[in-house]
């Protein structure tokens, strides 16, 4: 028997160890604050992470004898990542999409906040995918709210952008859950997943000054020519939409602390890429772009790696984007191996695999969804046996379509956490072939 893992198993276990090393019962509990001495610990709570970040919380203060009937919160995460809480409640809301049990959980956590005192603490846990479960349209209807969501997730603008728009429709982002729960002290704990770690894009930043205006998200709506309902064209110039900014009192009584990053998963996988013997190239955990133009950039560095006789794993990180123009399932991450399998054509020693570390790429929402694909130099050819054409699946946007029918998507499921897009690529002359799972 060949002890030697395949390209595929090897490349999931760098997945899994980034996956990880970001993981709340990992990094949370060092960064947890000391409970209040009279007032109430508030839990407020958002994104993909939420569910294991109450989870954590809760056994940590809960455990040490902080009383039960001075915790109070909400906890949200889109449908599927809830997880088990014992007094906080835990809401499973729409994402990429917002629905309405997002505008129950805004509203319970605005309300939380407003009720919050001088001697009570509210402990914000934020993570990425908060900024659609927390839906708290400001001057415009919900249904207008989700249709300037699905235009700016089409329009190919970076998350930054999506955010700058969002905050300026909002009532609870861009610092307004700060503002409304002064004077209390305020703590947020958050596991970045956006390039560059700005607490202000992370969840857009609803608990620090937002330095982006107005007129910033009014150029992205043109830079874009978003097609938005005539009232958010009215919201977004409307001087009541502006977000508090550096220097506010609002957050006076603030901290904010990062306890993941994306650069923390990726020092666990370079040294997983060391440990079995190869040469690590990393490629930084902040990269942004269209996802078949770095998938390009990318092989040819695989292939000139290859041809100067380099044993080595390339990572990469960061959040790609899709600007869609077909009609099929995807994400940047399948859209990225698709492309990628395109221009490795022919290859051999070269695998890659990509995924987006909180389990789910793109898609419709659900918890189900494929966080990414597995690509080598097969890959092409193997669908062409198929009678697919990976160029007219790339043109539809299909990914998922093609990775299916090849049996090559990653579906870790829910991992509670989220520190964006993992991207491997493996470089070498001795290789088992991937065997489909």
């Amino acid at each position: 028997m060949n002890p030697t893992p395949t390209a595929r198993a090897f490349l999931e276990t760098l997945f899994n160890t980034a996956v990880a090393a970001a993981h709340p019962s990992t990094c949370l509990p060092p960064h947890l604050p000391m409970a209040p001495k009279s007032g109430r610990l508030i839990l407020l709570a958002a994104g993909k992470a939420a569910g294991s970040m109450i989870e954590v919380a809760e056994r940590h203060y809960l455990d040490a004898g902080f009383p039960a009937d001075r915790l109070a919160g909400v906890a949200v995460a889109r449908h599927g990542y809830g997880r088990p809480t014992r007094i906080i409640p835990m809401i499973e809301a729409g994402h990429p999409i917002p629905d309405a049990a997002g505008l129950e959980s805004a509203a319970k956590a605005l309300a939380l906040a407003e009720s919050a005192s001088k001697d009570d603490l509210v402990l914000a846990l934020m993570s990425g995918g908060a900024s659609a479960n927390w839906i708290a349209p400001a001057g415009i209807t919900f249904a207008e709210k989700q249709a300037v969501t699905r235009a700016l997730l089409r329009s190919g603008a970076h998350i930054g952008e999506i955010n700058t728009v969002r905050k300026h429709l909002s009532r609870i982002k861009g610092g307004r859950l700060a503002r409304t729960a002064y004077p209390a002290r305020v703590v947020t704990l958050a596991i970045s997943d956006v390039p560059g770690d700005d607490p202000a894009v992370i969840g857009s930043g609803p608990t620090v000054p937002d330095p982006s205006t107005l007129a910033d998200a009014r150029a992205i709506v043109a830079k874009f020519a978003l097609d938005v309902p005539d009232a958010v064209a009215r919201a977004l110039n409307d001087p009541a939409n502006e977000s508090p900014k550096p220097g506010d009192l609002a957050f006076a009584n603030a901290e904010y602390h990062l306890i993941a990053r994306p650069a923390d998963a990726f020092r666990a996988a370079e040294a997983g890429v060391r440990a079995a013997g190869y040469e690590c190239v990393l490629l930084g955990a902040n990269l942004e772009g269209e996802a078949r133009k770095i998938a390009a950039e990318h092989a040819g560095m695989a292939r000139k790696l290859q041809a100067a006789g380099r044993r080595a794993v390339i990572l990469s990180g960061g959040e790609l984007t899709v600007t869609i123009r077909g009609h099929g399932r995807g994400g940047p991450n399948q859209e990225y191996a698709l492309a990628l399998a395109i221009h490795l054509t022919g290859t051999s020693g070269i695998a890659a695999l990509a995924g987006d570390t909180d389990g789910t790429d793109g898609g419709a929402g659900s918890a189900q969804d494929p966080a990414g694909a597995y690509v080598d130099g097969a890959t092409a050819a193997r669908a062409r046996e198929l009678g697919l054409d990976p160029a007219a699946f790339l043109a539809d946007n299909n990914s998922t379509g093609f990775f299916e029918r090849l049996g090559d998507l990653l579906r870790p499921g829910p991992t509670f956490t989220n520190v964006n897009d993992f991207r491997a690529i493996l470089v070498d002359t001795v290789m088992q072939p991937a065997r489909n799972p």
